[in-house]
């Protein structure tokens, strides 16, 4: 009998200990981009290069002001772990390919639940090319979403917040 970890699995867990190098004060993300079995880049949420970084200054504003989850991210510090991984892959190597993204709470022992993509990485996962997004939900269990859904289905056109 196999015991070897399935190849999603496997492309998740390494999202997951990138997660590990997050500076958010609210949740850790991690990316990995995927093409034909190879990791074309990884990302994960922390301020830009230069910046001070949330755990450095030890507040986060969109915690401070009670921000609900999914809103007003134009306040956060951060690049988010999507926008991190596509800035640091060329899109040549993106198109057609995998993300594999996990969020979990700050100490990294909770699965953030419905986790997903913002309105904003959304965007940038369709232009980038990217095909499907594995998103996990627990330790073996992940859903599967094609980005051509959130084309067809537009969220910004009903104004829809959060996710």
């Amino acid at each position: 009998m196999d015991k070897r970890r399935n190849k999603n699995n496997y492309y998740l867990d390494i999202a997951e200990t990138v997660a590990k190098r997050c500076t958010c004060l609210r949740r850790h993300y991690g990316v990995v981009i995927v093409k034909n079995d190879e990791i074309i880049s990884t990302g994960y949420v922390g301020a830009p290069r230069g910046r001070k970084n949330c755990t450095d200054m030890g507040v986060c504003v969109r915690e401070k002001n009670n921000i609900p989850r999914g809103e007003r991210y134009e306040l956060c510090r951060s690049v988010h772990a999507e926008a991190n991984a596509i800035i640091s892959a060329p899109r040549d190597k993106m198109l057609g390919s995998s993300l594999y993204m996990v969020g979990t709470d700050v100490t990294g022992e909770n699965y953030v639940e419905n986790a997903n993509s913002c309105s904003m990485c959304k965007r940038l996962i369709i232009n980038a090319g990217i095909e499907k997004v594995y998103i996990r939900d627990n330790e073996n269990d992940f859903r599967v979403i094609s980005v051509k859904d959130w084309i067809e289905n537009d969220e910004s056109l009903d104004c829809q917040l959060g996710y």
